[in-house]
């Protein structure tokens, strides 16, 4: 099964190594994962930082972010199914969206969240309600611990 990684784990070192950790599971159980984080390389933003004049650099990264954005819809049109990551105050906004589009594409949506933090709308929501409804509504569920991903998967399949 062709798997999107959804998360926000890439925007820090402290955080990359557990999406790390996700994928190699989730390779193991031999399924292929498709992680943005490793679809861009990271030269293009080196150049941009090496542009002299602002507006120059402004619009070089409207059109690497116009490219990213773009690359990350075809790769979730491709996949069979999204992993996405919870974790945070509340669900990261890249995240949230590539759980709407990959559910209006028809895919099914695993949620991980293991924080602890109140993060709902109300009691009977573990995020936002939104996110939640597109995560059920497509056939997955929310799962609380990595180690529930074999099972959550498999129920999948």
């Amino acid at each position: 099964m062709k798997i999107y990684l959804a998360s926000p784990l890439g925007f820090s070192e402290v955080t990359t190594p557990f999406m790390q950790i996700i994928e190699n599971k989730l390779t193991k159980m031999g399924h292929h994962v498709i992680n943005p984080w490793k679809l861009t390389d990271a030269n293009v933003f080196k150049e941009v930082e090496q542009t002299k004049y602002l507006k120059e650099k402004v619009e070089k990264m409207h059109n690497i972010n116009m490219k990213i954005a773009k690359t990350n819809k075809e790769k979730i049109d491709s996949c069979d199914l999204i992993f996405a990551v919870l974790d945070g105050g509340d669900v990261d906004s890249g995240t949230a969206s590539e759980i709407g589009y990959g559910f209006a594409k028809g895919k099914e949506i695993i949620g991980y969240r293991n924080d602890f933090r109140q993060a709902g709308d109300n009691l009977g929501t573990i995020v936002n309600l939104q996110v939640q409804y597109w995560i059920e509504e497509s056939g997955g569920r929310i799962i609380k611990s990595i180690n529930e991903i074999t099972d959550a998967l498999i129920q999948e399949v």
